[in-house]
């Protein structure tokens, strides 16, 4: 594994895989100040490399995925530091969603608070069967904010208050019915799952898939009829590169 900082390490393949590892951040997996910058710094020097076409991010305990916010640190914040911590996090979070290529979230072990709104960003969610996932903000005195505002559109209002309300923590098999997460390995099957979801995005045009990512990154903003003229710009602006001629050819191909 090459670390790019002292928290982030990535391994690649010949396929534009990229794995990126959370590191040295306890047997948890917790988001402190220096934390939080250092990941959000290798995602966006990674997020300039056109060769990526997947990106798996996971933490180095098997733990937890994210663990949340350091509590710790957060315990001595007065505004003006709180709005500044939080503002790191939400830079981090929106560095996961702005990332070109899509991102899977490999989630073993526990993802609260903070850490669900960074899996929250990323475009697909992989749980191990004994994972669990929680806010548990409101316990500790203060919101959940940020990124836990994509939560009502992954499961809607009801159980996004839920979640946040209550601090109430959920298993993967509830997640997964909620549309929390996307898949559920099997025991002990978490990096197979994984491989799956790689591999069906690898099947894909990369220059399509990064087209289609940014497209459902600004439907969510976009009222429907925008959404719709802005898709033609799109469509057309895909064939200015080979992608389309030669995925299209092979299909014929296959076809005769």
């Amino acid at each position: 594994m090459q670390m790019l900082n002292s928290h982030c390490g990535v391994d690649r393949d010949a396929r534009g895989l990229v794995r990126l590892t959370i590191c040295n951040a306890g047997p948890l997996n917790i988001l402190g100040s220096a934390v939080i910058r250092s990941v959000r710094e290798g995602l966006e020097t990674l997020a300039a490399d056109r060769q990526i076409r997947v990106m798996v991010l996971s933490g180095q305990s098997p733990k937890s995925m994210i663990g949340g916010a350091d509590i710790k640190e957060m315990a001595g914040l007065d505004q003006s530091s709180a709005e500044k911590f939080i503002t790191g996090l939400r830079d981090l979070c929106e560095a996961v969603r702005n990332f070109p290529a899509p991102v899977i979230a490999r989630m073993a072990g526990w993802c609260l608070g903070g850490g669900l709104e960074v899996a929250a960003a990323c475009d697909f969610r992989v749980a191990a069967p004994d994972a669990r996932f929680g806010m548990p903000e409101v316990r500790v005195g203060i919101p959940s904010v940020i990124h836990a505002a994509l939560l009502p559109r992954l499961i809607g209002w009801g159980r996004a208050r839920w979640l946040l309300m209550t601090a109430e923590n959920i298993d993967a098999a509830t997640a997964l019915a909620w549309g929390l997460i996307d898949v559920v390995a099997d025991q002990g099957g978490l990096d197979a799952a994984v491989d799956k979801v790689v591999e069906a995005l690898l099947k894909c045009g990369p220059q399509a898939l990064r087209a289609q990512k940014d497209l459902l990154r600004r439907w969510e903003e976009l009222p429907l009829t925008e959404s719709v003229d802005l898709s033609i710009g799109v469509f057309g602006r895909s064939f200015m590169t080979e992608e389309p001629k030669r995925l299209m050819q092979e299909f014929i191909n296959r076809k005769r």
